[in-house]
């Protein structure tokens, strides 16, 4: 099970009542991270990893969740994350919470041991109706009973809003999961894009977002700003230099400080992760 840890030499076991609590969990895995309140730093991260074609169930999570000798603590603040690669979104005007379902399955198919959530974006103003595994979902809500899951594409979308505040024309947005990726694209801070992508191959997400450029009438020359399993000089941004200009890899943005344990780390692969704690 691949496995990454860091954690600063101020870490108290005893003071995580002083912690926030940062989980993303999904059948690829578990992360979570935990962010010293009273100096606004993030002091330690753990990230748990299914195997190459393999997916955690609710059990391997469940045992994640009550084994970990910090995920067992009471902290001052939790928030998580659930990724999910279908979505859709409906403009807050438009929406009912009664219709989540008919939504939902418009665009999309609703697989067996699946639930339907809805999560608020404020910018732009609309619903991400999505679904995620929904053995996993009543685990998180038995564990964290008080605490409401958000989905990736709305921390993705939070995270944009003030990234682009200072850029006229677009803002292309690329986050790579494990079997899919997602393409976000602004222009003049108005959304034009915003979809999800299966892919085998880098070639297949090379494709997808070239098209899109053409479709949209993007120019090679724009900023591409990356996020999630990608990094500097692997084949991926190797493969979109060949294309675009300007390769940018996204940083967590908000409130918080990072301990120099994560002087190493591409923090733009655990993005939704760290900018979960933006949301009250």
């Amino acid at each position: 099970m691949p496995f990454l840890e860091l954690f600063d030499e101020t870490l108290d076991i005893n003071s995580t009542e002083n912690y926030e609590l940062s989980i993303q969990v999904s059948p690829d895995g578990l992360s979570f991270c935990l962010l010293d309140s009273i100096r606004n730093k993030f002091i330690m991260m753990r990230s748990f990893g299914a195997e190459e074609n393999k997916f955690f169930n609710a059990e391997k999570i469940d045992e994640l969740l009550h084994k970990d000798d910090f995920l067992t603590r009471r902290y001052k603040k939790v928030a998580y994350v659930m990724p999910s690669s279908k979505f859709t979104l409906v403009p807050s005007p438009l929406y009912d919470p009664g219709k989540k379902t008919e939504y939902f399955t418009f665009n999309h198919i609703l697989e067996e041991d699946n639930s339907i959530l809805a999560d608020k974006s404020n910018d732009p103003d609309a619903y991400l109706v999505y679904s995620v595994s929904r053995s996993i979902y009543e685990l998180m809500n038995r564990t964290y009973p008080a605490v409401f899951p958000h989905h990736h594409i709305k921390l993705l979308l939070d995270y944009t809003s003030s990234a682009r505040k200072s850029l006229n024309g677009n803002y292309i947005h690329v986050h790579v999961e494990r079997d899919y990726f997602n393409l976000i694209v602004f222009n003049d801070n108005i959304l034009t894009f915003c979809n999800s992508f299966v892919y085998r191959n880098i070639s297949d997400i090379l494709y997808f977002v070239l098209n899109t450029f053409k479709n949209l009438e993007i120019k090679q020359e724009e900023t591409i700003h990356f996020s999630g399993l990608t990094e500097k000089y692997d084949d991926l941004s190797s493969s979109f230099s060949l294309y675009v200009r300007n390769i940018k890899f996204a940083e967590p943005g908000g409130n918080f400080t990072f301990s120099y344990v994560f002087n190493d780390t591409e923090l733009h692969r655990f993005i939704n992760l760290f900018n979960v704690v933006n949301c009250g």
